[in-house]
């Protein structure tokens, strides 16, 4: 198949050429499109719910909002993980799904939930709403509402968050792949009651009549519609405030007649809603910040790019002084990575071409290779683009050219070599010529590399099977570029067998072995003068050299022990977030205050461009903080710019100095993209994660702060932070049951009136166009700042009295839970560590040798390492699996190309050989091992096998060429293939060179893969072109037989006399036909009496030895012995069991009479295992629960199912018959023919050899002037005819020879008797079905079942299902059970539609019946007329025609004899009698043929 491409492509160049244009358009076509981002997305499918109740404490939060919703959201299918953070008026539950549920069928799920989950809320308590469905790289856009100079005091903070709300969010809300527009900061507009409560106690009226009054007097409502003076005239009720005096004049109650307005007890102005967030910016205060979050999976850069261009549109409406300031886009980091990309991408290609075209030696040789490259590259984004995914830092990344290119290298090596060795004849030939010889000579060359083309590209992808096995995090990240990897190699496979044989037919052209020698062979010349001198050492020191081998791999394995190890290379994204700790319950404005002397200090580093602080919560709190807690996102300038320092870990460290001046200020140094991919996968911002589980948050704070001075020590730990789960103030308020119900007050009303006093409560809303804003009654805010104000606040009782709340409460100060996070429902703190200047995995393991010896916990609580150290450690989990498995996968790959275990495990070798390599380079400069690493170690081992692959097989070569020798035959071998080993390796190492030694953005992860292919691609081959030579001589031994007897070889003398002999035979047996028809000539005339039995006369038969039988048995068995004579029926048998066709309907036959017991096929029995932490046991631990489920159908589908499958049978059977029917017809048909052919081939070469004689005698009498030129060209004609029938019948019946042993299934070896046929004789009537009719009942019959069987699958199916759980603790008991149930279809729609189905398949089968039976009738009538017709003529000939043709023979033979008639008369006569007989036999195979078609079709 392969070759047959080959030879296509190579025939049809045009049409590659054009194959190969379209694959480039349409990469390129793909690379405008192509989604591009950064890095790949590795968030976790996760949802998340978020529920807003301002008012609410922390634990309250916990208890009514978050335990709820954490107990609905457990039971869905596929949940992985459920996170929880409770705050002040906030509960953020993060529901982590399993991957293969997609995006949208979690969010589906938990939306029936959720309102199951919001009826357990208590009402007023907040309603669980979804976040957006974004990511960890969805925050795409972010920018702060900014005025310009000179405008500051026009816009306030209300103004500026106003302008954000109504007018810049809706026209960014509208953009294709954006999913939410957050808004940040600023103070919500509000419409403020604001109260004095002096003066409403003055009034005689509650805070709650005011609120009332309010509600009561802005309302609208309609009246439907009069009709009048043929209009409809529409009543609407307008008393909805439209502005501030509005609201200030509603009444509230009168007093004497006297109205009592809003304004006289209270002051109604613009007021805001409680904040839990602000933002700040470049040290000038408060801004307002808008947050542009991307759907998940949808292309960043195009979401971008829309994003800025309706931020210009929208710009151009914002009022005078105000413009949307970005600070950070991702656009810039796409912009980074892509450079980095392309440049490696363009550097690779680079590097490898040159390398390829300066040691293959031939410049258009390497042109042509080159070529490989960019087409590989587009058809590898084709397919990236077809499959959605990603071009990013990871996918296009790890592309290395050299490895892709291998297999064309190969074939374009040997065709150049091949050209060069037949310079001499292919510059002497034509141009045609020339080109036709260069198309098979590469043809033949591509055929011949083409395995080790092809099998050095399938072992690379398929040792990547294992990186496309890997899951979460490491999956996400390193399964596209497996990918891309194998779409680029598929690429290659594809045009070694198309454009590169095109392209080196085209472009390749033979030179003279004799021209000087060009630069690449003067390399490899000094190349081997290095080499051989290293190798005949080590050929003579094996021991040393093998003992030095694993001393130095030894030493590689312990130094790998103590590389210490992280999860994947920090990606610099170019910019900082600082996390500064404040004490909790930092006031908002504090914060506000110490964020902006952070910016200001930070600003006078001359590397920092801007910086925005976002303190608490965002308007929907994806990322929920409290008040004093900030990210301070810093953005840098280009690198090039800076002068304080040189990295990112120096300058952070001159930042955290310069920010030591604050006091009691702790900043936490991380990145954007970083801190949110570790939040929203972890759930925490940290490199480390330790988490302390318990229930108590005293407990777990103590030990929390205990570590953290335990682990400040430990070297590489920075940035250490624990979670501020306690000491948040509060004014507790304790009510007394006894003074509430001595005064008749419920403590809902109390509450009510707290709430409505201080956080206010919303009494309508007020229109400003399409602007909405809520109408808020509170107190005053100077009523609202002691606890003496909360203490003094009136509760009106229902006698009217207005009683203060501190005779209903104890009110004090007081602390409580700041935050409580919960894992699995289970309470936990979290120390926070990131990791600076040392590898993660030896800081961890630091930390828990101290927390071992110096840390404990109570009972009942437990501590875990999470975050990026838990990601390391999953992968590294995997990596124990993926790894051997690309182990064993090449091994046996090796063992399938070499038949042989030794030599697979000689090549094998090269593995451990090419890992010390790449653990050294990593050692040396200084990178631990990652998951990056890991992967680069699995693309290694593919690629370093590929060497000692193509030394092994040339040395197996060689001893296969007589080379017995084993040094010669080492010596030779290392020599002619070091030019391909060190091509291929150096291709493959330089290739990822720019990786290794790039320094732009996104170099970090890929420099640690580049690093091990490199360096395990160097010792690979060094030690390879060593150490494997030494393995081939210590282990290649003769190959031995096992249970076989060789056989003698004769020697040569003995051979060349036994071929002599042979020959000699062969030729007297081929000669003796010859011979004999020397010595027995035939008479020119022929005699009448020795004629063939045709011109017999009636009643005698012929002798076997004139047949024609008898001349074809021997002339088909020269010198063999005679051939055994077939019979028709004999013909028919060995056709029956011989012919393929009559095989494959038995076996069809076979194979639905073995499928009937399938026909009870109950589906598969399930045996499960359930362990839930709400079923619990009596003694108070969870069940484990092991059952067996089965599901039955109902009974008579089984049985209609089987009925089915019988019918099947019997409808094989039915066209078995019918095959065995048209074969036997078909047989004898032909049997006939040959038989009837024969004779007429006997018949015409009696005429021929007449016509020969007339020719011979004509040209006498000519010659000796006895007759005139006329009558010799009359002759001539004549002889010329018989010759061109006699040429037909005898191709004739050849054909009909070849036909009937193609029924028959065989390549000859019979003969033919020589009598003609018999009159074949039609069956008589009828009195069962034909083959055919049987068919149709049978599939009649299936029909039917199937309809049946349809009709049965509406019953109900059972369901049975055993169980028994124990939890095998004191106390236990085996709790058994078992379910019962019927499984009923509800929805019939698709049932009904296949009955209907069925029932027609029944109706077609009877229409095509008729159609049959219809046309059946005909024919069988119509050849039973033809028959009569002929049986006829034939009886008249046998009465009268054959004796005529005897007679009419007779006499002209007498009359010929006695003078009495000329020689053409003669002939005359003779042709008259052949007539007689040709008709005869054309009728007699006429007949014949029709009586089998008749026997076919009837009974």
């Amino acid at each position: 198949m392969l070759e047959y491409i080959i030879g296509f492509s190579i025939r049809n160049k045009l049409m590659v050429m054009l194959f190969t244009a379209t694959i480039a358009g349409f990469g390129i076509f793909s690379l405008t499109r192509i989604p591009i981002g950064a890095v790949p997305d590795i968030t976790n499918n996760q949802v998340q719910v978020i529920t807003t109740s301002r008012n609410l404490s922390t634990q309250d939060v916990e208890q009514f909002i978050t335990w709820p919703v954490e107990l609905e959201m457990a039971n869905l299918p596929g949940v992985r993980e459920i996170r929880s953070v409770s705050k002040f008026g906030l509960s953020v539950v993060t529901i982590v799904f399993e991957e293969r549920l997609g995006t949208y069928l979690p969010r589906q799920l938990i939306a029936e939930k959720i309102k199951s989950a919001a009826e357990k809320i208590p009402e007023g308590f907040g309603v669980p709403e979804m976040g957006p469905i974004s990511t960890g790289l969805g925050e795409i856009y972010q920018y702060i509402l900014d005025t310009r100079p000179g405008y500051d005091s026009l816009y306030s903070p209300m103004d500026l968050r106003t302008i954000q709300d109504w007018q810049v969010r809706r026209q960014l809300s509208g953009i294709p792949g954006v999913v939410e527009v957050n808004t940040w900061g600023g103070f919500l507009k509000q419409y403020e009651v604001a109260v004095d409560p002096e003066r409403l106690q003055s009034a005689g009226i509650t805070i709650g009549e005011l609120f009332t009054a309010l509600e009561n007097n802005n309302h609208v409502a309609g009246g439907g519609y009069i009709e009048k003076s043929h209009q409809s005239y529409f009543i609407r009720g307008e008393g909805l405030a439209t502005s501030l005096e509005d609201v200030e004049n509603i009444v509230v109650t009168t007093h004497g007649g006297i109205p009592v307005l809003v304004k006289d007890i209270a002051r109604v102005g613009f007021g805001h809603a409680t904040r839990f967030g602000a933002i700040t910016g470049n040290g000038e205060g408060e801004k307002v910040l808008g947050q542009v979050m991307m759907l998940k999976n949808a292309n960043s850069k195009a979401v971008i790019k829309a994003v800025k261009d309706r931020v210009a549109e929208v710009q151009e409406t914002l009022p005078e002084g105000i413009f949307i300031n970005p600070f950070l886009e991702r656009s810039a980091l796409i912009a980074k990575t892509t450079k980095t990309v392309a440049e490696n991408l363009i550097l690779g290609f680079l590097i490898v071409a040159f390398i390829v075209i300066l040691l293959i030696g031939d410049y258009r040789s390497g042109l042509v290779v080159a070529s490989v490259i960019p087409l590989c590259l587009l058809f590898g984004i084709s397919l990236m683009y077809l499959f959605g995914i990603d071009a990013n830092l990871m996918s296009l990344g790890a592309i290395d050219f050299g490895i892709i290119i291998d297999g064309a290298v190969i074939i374009v090596e040997f065709i150049a070599f091949r050209l060069t060795a037949k310079s001499a004849t292919l510059i002497a030939l034509s141009r045609d010529e020339k080109q036709e010889e260069i198309d098979k000579i590469t043809y033949d060359s591509s055929v011949k590399m083409l395995k080790s083309a092809i099998f050095g590209q399938l072992i690379i992808m398929i040792v990547f099977i294992p990186v496309l096995s890997l899951t979460g995090v490491e999956g996400k990240m390193f399964r596209p570029m497996a990918l891309a990897f194998c779409f680029a190699l598929l690429g290659a496979l594809i045009f070694c067998l198309t454009y590169v044989p095109v392209m080196a037919s085209l472009f390749l052209k033979p030179h003279d072995n004799k021209e000087k020698k060009n630069l690449s062979d003067k390399i490899i010349t000094l190349l081997q003068r290095s080499y051989q001198p290293v190798l005949h050492f080590a050929m003579d020191h094996k021991k040393l050299i093998l003992g030095t081998t694993l001393v130095v791999f030894l030493t590689s394995l312990l130094i790998f022990g103590r590389m210490g190890g992280e999860f994947i290379p920090t990606l610099d994204e170019g910019d900082f977030v600082i996390q500064p700790v404040l004490p909790t319950g930092t006031s908002l404005g504090t914060t506000i205050g110490i964020t902006t002397k952070i910016e200001k200090i930070l600003l006078r580093f001359p590397e920092v461009e801007q910086v925005v602080s976002r303190i608490g919560a965002a308007e929907v709190p994806t990322d929920p903080m409290s008040m004093e807690e900030s990210d301070i996102i810093v953005t840098l300038k280009p690198i090039r710019e800076w002068t304080s320092a040189k990295t990112k870990d120096e300058l952070a460290e001159k930042f955290k100095e310069a920010l030591s001046v604050l006091p009691g200020f702790e900043p936490e140094f991380t990145q954007p993209i970083e801190m949110r991919f570790n939040e929203l996968i972890t759930g925490v911002r940290a490199d480390v994660a330790i988490k302390i589980y318990g229930d108590d948050l005293s407990v777990l704070a103590a030990k929390a702060d205990e570590l953290k001075t335990l682990i400040s020590r430990v070297e590489g730990a920075s940035d250490i932070t624990v979670d501020k789960v306690e000491g948040l103030p509060q004014m507790s308020v304790s009510f007394r049951r006894d003074r509430l119900a001595r005064h008749g007050i419920s403590i809902a009303d109390a509450n009510r009136v707290i709430s409505m006093a201080f956080a206010g409560m919303s009494a309508g809303t007020l229109l400003e166009g399409e602007k909405r804003f809520d109408l808020v009654v509170r107190l005053d805010n100077a009523f609202r700042q002691e606890i003496d104000h909360l203490r003094n606040l009136l509760v009106p009782a229902p006698n009217g009295n207005m009683v203060p709340m501190r005779e209903l409460a104890e009110i004090n100060y007081a602390t409580g839970p700041a935050k409580i996070s919960r894992d699995m429902t289970r309470r936990h703190i979290v120390v926070g560590i990131n990791v600076r200047n040392r590898d993660m995995e030896s800081v961890v393991k630091d930390i828990q040798t101290l927390a071992n010896e110096r840390f404990s916990l109570p009972t009942g609580y437990s501590m875990t390492y999470g975050g990026q150290y838990q990601n390391l450690r999953s992968a590294r989990q995997r990596l124990l699996i993926a790894v051997p498995v690309a182990l064993l996968l090449i091994f046996i790959l090796l063992h399938f190309a070499f038949h042989s275990f030794r030599d697979a495990l000689m090549i094998f070798s090269a593995i451990p050989l090419s890992a010390v390599g790449g653990i050294l380079l990593l050692w040396m400069r200084g990178m631990p091992f990652s998951i990056s690493a890991g992967v680069g170690f699995i693309a290694l081992f593919g690629i370093a096998v590929l060497n000692g692959i193509v030394l092994i097989e040339h040395l197996k070569e060689l001893k296969r060429k007589g080379i017995t020798d084993m040094r010669e035959r080492i010596f030779r071998g290392t020599r002619e293939r070091l030019r391909p080993v060190v091509m291929t390796a150096s291709a493959a190492a330089l290739g990822f060179l720019p990786m290794a030694i790039s320094t732009s953005a996104g170099a970090e992860v890929q420099r640690p893969l580049a690093t091990v292919v490199i360096g395990g691609l160097v010792t690979s081959t060094l030690l390879t072109m060593i150490i494997l030579p030494l393995f081939y001589a210590l282990f290649d031994r003769p190959e031995k037989t096992y249970g076989k007897r060789k056989k003698p070889h004769l020697p040569p003398v003995m051979k060349s006399l036994l071929i002599t002999l042979s020959t000699t035979l062969l030729l007297s047996a081929l000669t003796q036909p010859a011979l004999a028809a020397m010595w027995y000539p035939s008479s020119p005339y022929g005699s009448p009496k020795t004629s063939s039995s045709l011109w017999n006369p009636p009643g005698t038969s012929s002798s076997p030895r004139d047949s024609l039988g008898t001349i074809f048995s021997s002339h088909d068995s020269l010198g063999k012995t005679p051939l055994e004579v077939l019979t028709a029926d004999e013909a028919v048998r060995f056709a029956l069991e011989h012919h393929p066709g009559v095989q494959a309907a038995a076996l069809k036959v076979r194979q639905a009479s073995l499928m009937v017991p399938a026909g009870f096929n109950p589906e598969k029995t399930a045996l499960f295992y359930n362990y839930d932490q709400n079923n619990i046991a009596e003694n108070g631990l969870p069940i484990k629960v092991w059952g067996l489920r089965q599901n039955f159908s109902f009974p008579t589908v089984y049985t209609s199912r089987t009925k089915l499958l019988k019918t099947v049978t019997g409808v094989e059977e039915a066209r078995y018959q019918l095959v065995v029917r048209e074969t036997e017809r078909n047989v004898r048909q032909k049997y006939d023919e040959v038989l009837i052919l024969s004779r007429k081939v006997t018949l015409l070469r009696e005429i021929d050899s007449l016509y020969q004689a007339t020719a011979t005698r004509s040209d006498l009498k000519f010659r000796a002037g006895e007759s005139n030129h006329l009558e010799k060209l009359m002759a001539d004609s004549r002889l010329i005819k018989a010759h061109q029938a006699l040429t037909a019948a005898e191709n004739d019946l050849s054909s009909a020879r070849e036909e009937i042993f193609a029924l028959m299934n065989t390549p000859g070896g019979f003969s033919f008797p020589g009598e003609l046929p018999h009159m074949a004789s039609p069956r008589e009537s009828p009195s069962d079905l034909s083959p055919t009719e049987k068919l149709f009942d049978r599939e009649d019959q299936m029909a039917r079942a199937q309809l049946q069987l349809e009709r049965n699958s509406l019953l109900p199916d059972f369901e049975l299902e055993y169980f028994q759980g124990t939890n095998h603790a004191p106390g236990s008991d085996i709790y058994r059970g078992f379910t019962a149930g019927l499984t009923l279809p509800l929805w019939f729609g698709e049932q009904k539609a296949k009955i209907r189905s069925a029932s027609l398949d029944t109706e077609l089968n009877q229409l095509n019946r008729k159609n049959w039976t219809l046309a059946h009738e005909t024919r069988v009538a119509q050849l039973r007329r033809n028959l009569t017709l002929l049986a006829s003529s034939l009886s008249q000939y046998l009465a009268k025609g054959r004796e005529t043709a005897y007679e009419l023979r007779k006499a002209a033979s007498l009359s010929l004899s006695h003078g009495e008639i000329d020689f053409f008369q003669y002939l005359m006569a003779i042709e008259n009698a052949s007539d007689l007989e040709n008709d005869y036999l054309d009728k007699l195979l006429q007949h014949n043929q029709m009586v089998y078609d008749l026997n076919s079709l009837i009974p």
